[in-house]
């Protein structure tokens, strides 16, 4: 039941990243893409009727986190706590700024751009740097409590991991303006595009190998996710010109980390480098906790995997003049 429930949080995470991940990408390159007030807005109405949806992945995951792995989530938190911090600022001045940017039609919208561009922004840079530790170790003692040296959280590897991040999610977001972006800025989508490939494949590369000396005791199920990764990046890098094809693609490509990081060591669930470890049953709740909880999560997972999907459905066509605009 331990194994379901971690495998329950993986999907969720990984749903997020390959979901939410290309609204950060769409945010950052905003300013780039159109410089005029009606482009900018149609750049935006691409991922509107998305844009909360992809969000309640997140909410969900953590939701399972608390519940599910108590002890993790306090190990966690405590140890990054920095991090945290400027990830819950990140989300919350994208997330705002996305929603207030058109809230009045005669007023100056360009400190609204810059404050979505910021946020999305300091967002990915954040969920690099997390995730990075996260493989790296978590700067803890031997004990599991968290060190007062708060720079150990911004190490070269987990630095790596932020600007690999904020290069990912930008190729995230242009291969779904690829698919879904109006017409008119296709030409430059597809420029921005190929300047974002190499910066993507040299972060893979430089992370793998890097992480293959630096992390030891390492599942088969990581090598398999490095793999899919890998294959994921390939497809996007000459499937480019069939964008409906490269757009699920880098949508598991971004998925990919968060999965690497539910996997690595598996069943050990959190290590830091002074070689404190914590495995997936000393993380995990009570089992009649774990049961209640299942009746509440599995009903909400069907209905929010259903509206995603629908949303999709409903949503699939490019972005025109005569789309409705969500902001």
């Amino acid at each position: 039941m331990v194994t379901i429930w971690w495998g329950v949080l993986g999907l969720l995470l990984g749903g997020y990243f390959a979901l939410a991940g290309y609204d950060y990408g769409v945010g950052m390159l905003l300013p780039a893409i159109s410089r005029d007030e009606p482009g900018q807005r149609r750049v935006l109405g691409a991922v509107g009727p998305f844009f909360l949806a992809n969000e309640v992945w997140l909410v969900a995951a953590v939701g399972v986190l608390f519940g599910a792995f108590p002890h993790l989530e306090g190990r966690v938190f405590a140890g990054a706590y920095v991090l945290v911090v400027l990830l819950l600022l990140g989300l919350v001045t994208f997330t705002a700024a996305v929603q207030l940017r058109s809230r009045h039609p005669e007023g100056n919208r360009r400190g609204w751009t810059f404050a979505i561009a910021a946020g999305a922004l300091v967002t990915a840079v954040s969920w690099g740097l997390f995730l990075g530790n996260l493989v790296h170790g978590l700067p803890l003692d031997a004990q599991g409590r968290p060190v007062d040296d708060v720079l150990a959280l911004f190490n070269p590897y987990a630095a790596l991991w932020g600007l690999g991040f904020v290069a990912l999610f930008c190729l995230q977001g242009l291969v779904f303006l690829a698919v879904r972006g109006p017409v008119e800025i296709a030409g430059r989508v597809r420029r921005l595009t190929r300047s974002f490939l190499a910066p993507v494949g040299v972060f893979l590369v430089i992370a793998t190998a890097w992480g293959a000396f630096s992390v030891s005791h390492v599942s088969w199920a990581a090598l398999a996710v490095v793999a899919i990764a890998f294959a994921a990046y390939l497809t996007v890098l000459f499937g480019l010109r069939r964008p409906r094809l490269a757009l699920p693609a880098v949508m598991l490509l971004s998925a990919c980390p968060a999965l690497l990081v539910g996997v690595l060591r598996f069943p050990v669930v959190l290590a830091s480098g002074t070689g404190y470890q914590l495995t997936v049953d000393q993380a995990a709740t009570t089992p009649d906790m774990a049961a209640v909880i299942g009746w509440f999560a599995a009903p909400a997972l069907l209905v929010l995997v259903a509206v995603q999907w629908l949303t999709w459905r409903a949503h699939r066509r490019p972005v025109d003049e005569k789309s409705l605009l969500h902001f």
